[in-house]
């Protein structure tokens, strides 16, 4: 069959670039910390003429506008290396994959905490399409009417009572993948911010992925207010690419945050005993360094994403809470997940 991979050759190929020094993942960070130190050196002229603290902040401020050209430099040769040199070796020099799926049925797993607004109608939408067998909701704990309403509307549900998203996503993979009828599970929110419409495009995509990864990053399909604020758009765009650059040549990634996903039932049955459970808010990123780590193969997908009903809990609270997320993100990708859990 035309697109068929060889699986011994991709494992060779990946474990290589899996033991590969991620060159431009550490050349942007360098990079980024050089510029922050330029831009803090400037700044400081505002205390040092306002306050007149030439003597004490003047040569503070020339050592880092002078100084911090050195991560810059060190960054871009880094980076350099890695695209134009290493490129062709991190690569895996494979067909694309083409693997149709036979059986196209799947299971909706969608997390839920205090959704009681949404919860019915989200379940609903998702048992009407065509291709759902079955929609399970886990209530992480939920102190409302969440658990009774999408029981309710039809839906299987679980209480997790362990506090935390990635208790709640966890379980909602782990409960998916005991139903052996479907080759594959969407991973999904209860809070109407997705629609189940969009199952058609991630299904597109599933013949060349393990995992189909739901992007809100494309303007047209994003509605004007949702909860994703203009800094943690760009702040989210921003982490999907150092970790795309931590796995030069795997794949392209612009969104680290959403929870919105198809995957193949065998992959995820293969990922979760490396998935930790006792991660947070960070845990859709954590879910594809991982998965990357791990072989498999991540396509993105554009979604449409809406405004939520109810009140965000997660990272999206606001634009504070959103960074702290984000740079935890950045500390599990770069220095492992062991130290955010």
């Amino acid at each position: 069959m035309t697109g068929v991979v060889d699986r011994d050759k991709v494992s060779s190929i990946d474990a290589r670039t899996r033991n590969s020094t991620p060159f431009l993942l550490y050349g942007t960070l360098l990079f980024c910390i050089g510029i922050c130190g330029f831009l803090l050196g400037v700044l400081l002229v505002f205390p040092r003429y306002l306050l007149g603290l030439h003597e004490l902040l003047d040569p503070v401020a020339s050592w880092l506008v002078w100084y911090s050209g050195v991560p810059c430099v060190l960054g871009l040769l880094l980076a350099a290396l890695d695209l134009l040199v290493l490129l062709r070796r991190k690569k895996p020099n494979v067909p694309v994959r083409n693997e149709p799926m036979i059986n196209r049925k799947l299971t909706v797993a969608l997390t839920a905490y205090n959704d009681q607004e949404s919860i019915a109608e989200s379940v609903r939408d998702f048992l009407a399409h065509p291709l759902v067998e079955r929609v399970i909701v886990v209530s992480n704990n939920s102190k409302d009417e969440t658990f009774a309403r999408a029981k309710e509307a039809g839906a299987i549900t679980f209480d997790e009572l362990q506090p935390g998203y990635g208790r709640c996503v966890f379980r909602c993979l782990t409960e998916a993948t005991q139903f052996e009828d479907v080759d594959l599970v969407v991973l999904c929110e209860g809070d109407l911010t997705f629609r189940a419409y969009d199952i058609e495009k991630l299904i597109a995509y599933v013949p060349h992925a393990d995992i189909v990864n739901g992007t809100r990053t494309v303007e047209p399909l994003r509605q004007y207010v949702t909860q994703l604020s203009t800094f943690m758009f760009y702040g989210n765009i921003f982490v999907g690419k150092l970790l795309e650059a931590k796995y030069l040549g795997r794949g392209t990634i612009t969104d680290v945050g959403t929870t919105y996903k198809l995957c193949r039932r065998e992959a995820l049955v293969r990922l979760l005993p490396h998935l930790n459970p006792a991660i947070n808010l960070e845990f859709n990123a954590h879910f594809l360094d991982t998965a990357l780590q791990r072989d498999l193969v991540l396509v993105e997908c554009p979604i449409t994403f809406h405004a939520r009903v109810g009140v965000s809990k997660g990272g999206n609270v606001n634009n504070w809470r959103g960074l702290q997320v984000g740079l935890r993100m950045i500390a599990g990708i770069v220095l492992g997940w062991r130290l955010a859990a």
